[in-house]
């Protein structure tokens, strides 16, 4: 008998359920053992996969494998799920052999959530048993079990404070070789997947080892000026966690990283540090939160969580380019995604600023920046992103619109344009009296910083303040549709987080013209 374990978004050794299980019942009831990567196609092709996230799973893989002893068995091999699945089952039937299947519960786009019913059917069809596992405290949506909330930070919590799986004794372990001829040594998987190919020169390097190195760091010094320095892009960059590259891939699981905080809180040599831990640890909690949306109600990739926004908004292709490709003509937000495009990745308040530009004042349906934005993240997380996505556009039906005014916000997080002067360097001479809004400036003063706007750097495509009071009354005649609160109400019922609101009040999305009170919502908390 084979025990196989597949890998998906969990390329660690350590803290690996399912590795765990298939070890133990190797030695309970004999057999071989093998890891499994499978290179598939389809995943690949999605349009919310690029280059950036391929090459940083190679490196992963990569230092997986240098992690293992030299006869243990990681198999990589192309194919979608099922066709591998089918192949190997071939080979072992022609042994007299059989397989088990074990692996983690993935919450993933859709397309791996079909992916993972055709392997179900499959494993069906074939008499093959599939052990899965919950991973990070989200749990697996069903039929049977009722979708409710009242119940589910108790299950977090108690999930969280169990024992980690321990490294296993890889040299104990009975390895299997690959039977199947076509199986690529990590050393020649292929270098070129994944639906956008933007090159990404400074992406963070995938792979368990420089996510242990990256923890410890923060752990041990950026961390201290974790909580004030996540808003602004210049800050952020050191001290936010970076973390969340290894764990949207799995290198690292979110309860060995919870129990190293809550030790290193432990030993906090004063109020900043213990302070910035707890901010951390929070956040930790927020991102299984969506996760486990996502879990509840896989059509929120596609779908607006609310119906009443179904085809509301109309796309603008033009628009969509020029947020897309960096030239709003708001020097903030062009410059997040000029940085954006080389790292891979940009700290919260700036991704939630380029969600509420292009759905508020530029008024683009939501999926298409949703897309662009997934493939130009390294760390994406399905569960996450398309949840917040949907937050920041207004679609859920149970949070307050956020209108981020790009001047205000660079204003207050870039205010001598340091950030935009590096990452838009047609803006280099622009004193800082205008670097906020360079399309105020006199054509003598733009002939002295040596650029035309209009030419050299696009004004803005659309006038902020009139553009959110159009997008602010849509959003009125929306709410006022008689079965809108009812809704509404049962989207929160499902979906909404049992904390207890915070009561603070903020002005409606920082626009000046914006005068209005909401309530902030922990869910729209920095995240990492």
């Amino acid at each position: 008998m084979l025990h196989l374990v597949w890998l998906k978004r969990d390329l660690r050794l350590h803290d690996h359920a399912a590795l765990a299980a298939a070890i133990s019942a190797v030695r309970q009831q004999g057999g071989r053992l093998a890891l499994l990567y499978a290179i598939e196609p389809g995943v690949w092709s999605q349009p919310d996969s690029s280059l950036r996230q391929w090459q940083f799973v190679r490196e992963a893989l990569f230092d997986l494998q240098q992690q293992l002893t030299q006869d243990a068995a990681l198999w990589c091999l192309r194919g979608n799920m099922p066709d591998v699945l089918q192949r190997l089952w071939q080979q072992q039937q022609a042994k007299g052999q059989s397989f088990s299947l074990y692996s983690h519960e993935e919450t993933g786009n859709l397309f791996s959530y079909r992916r993972d019913q055709a392997v179900r059917q499959w494993c069906r069809k074939h008499q093959i048993t599939w052990h899965e596992y919950a991973q990070n405290g989200v749990r697996r949506a069903s039929r049977s079990r009722p979708h409710s909330r009242d119940d589910w930070a108790a299950h977090w919590a108690a999930f969280m404070e169990q024992a980690q799986h321990a490294m296993p004794l890889l040299s104990e372990c009975p390895w299997l070789p690959c039977p199947l001829p076509d199986a690529l040594p990590v050393t020649a998987l292929p270098t070129n997947l994944g639906y956008d190919q933007t090159p990404c020169p400074g992406r963070q390097p995938g792979g368990r080892s420089a996510a242990l190195a990256l923890l410890s760091s923060f752990l041990h010094s950026r961390g201290r000026f974790y909580r004030g320095s996540l808003g602004s892009p210049l800050t952020a960059e050191h001290h936010a966690s970076r973390l969340s590259p290894y764990l949207a891939w799995g290198c690292l699981s979110v309860r060995e990283v919870l129990q190293a905080v809550r030790a290193a809180q432990q030993q906090a040599p004063d109020t900043r540090w213990r302070n910035s831990l707890a901010a951390f640890e929070s956040r930790l909690w927020w991102h299984c939160h969506f996760i486990q949306k996502l879990e509840d109600e896989p059509l929120q990739e596609q779908q607006p969580l609310h119906p009443a926004w179904a085809g509301v908004r109309q796309f603008n292709s033009a628009w969509y380019a020029a947020w897309a490709n960096g030239q709003t003509g708001w020097p903030l937000a062009d410059a997040c995604m000029k940085y954006l495009q080389h790292h891979g990745w940009l700290n919260f308040r700036m991704r939630a600023m380029l969600m509420s530009l292009a759905s508020y004042p530029l008024w683009l349906p939501w999926q298409q920046p949703a897309l662009h934005l997934a493939r130009w993240f390294t760390d994406y997380e399905p569960g996450i992103h398309y949840p917040q996505v949907q937050m920041q556009s207004g679609t859920t039906g149970i949070n307050p619109p956020r209108m981020y005014n790009p001047t205000l916000q660079a204003q207050k997080q870039d205010p001598q344009g340091v950030f935009i002067r590096r990452w838009l360097p047609q803006l280099a001479q622009v004193p800082d009296s205008w670097i906020h809004q360079p399309w105020s400036m006199s054509q003598r003063l733009q002939a002295q910083c040596g650029v035309t706007i209009g030419r050299d750097y696009p004004a803005p495509l659309v006038h902020f303040e009139q553009a959110t009071r159009q997008a602010r009354e849509h959003i009125r005649q929306l709410r006022q549709q008689p079965a809108y609160r009812h809704t509404a109400m049962d989207i929160g019922q499902q979906h909404g987080s049992r904390k207890r609101r915070q009561s603070r009040a903020v002005k409606s999305g920082d626009s000046k013209s914006g005068s209005s009170k909401i309530k902030a919502s922990p869910d729209q908390l920095d995240l990492f």
